[in-house]
């Protein structure tokens, strides 16, 4: 179980080093590296973290702006490094 938190965190991370908030997102395909990428986007947007845009050809996640403080937290509590550098 902490592994797939440690992936949400980095998942959400790389969303949030892209600046992928609310209108502006990415596309999976951009997240290949992450093995359980279906179930973390799948526990995101159930508690509403991660927004799912669907589009033509293909999917594009992004950050829900409502809920920043939390995914911040959540990302440094997971990954302490990046204490002070998620925006």
């Amino acid at each position: 179980m902490l592994n797939l938190d440690i992936e949400k965190a980095q998942t959400m991370h790389k969303l949030a080093r892209k600046d992928n908030w609310r209108a502006k997102c990415d596309r999976t395909e951009h997240f290949k590296r992450f093995q359980n990428l279906d179930k973390c986007v799948k526990e995101l947007a159930k508690i509403r973290w991660i927004l799912i845009h669907k589009k033509g050809r293909f999917t594009s996640l992004s950050l829900n702006t409502q809920h920043k403080s939390e995914i911040r937290d959540f990302i440094v509590s997971h990954i302490p490094e990046m204490q002070g550098v998620v925006n």
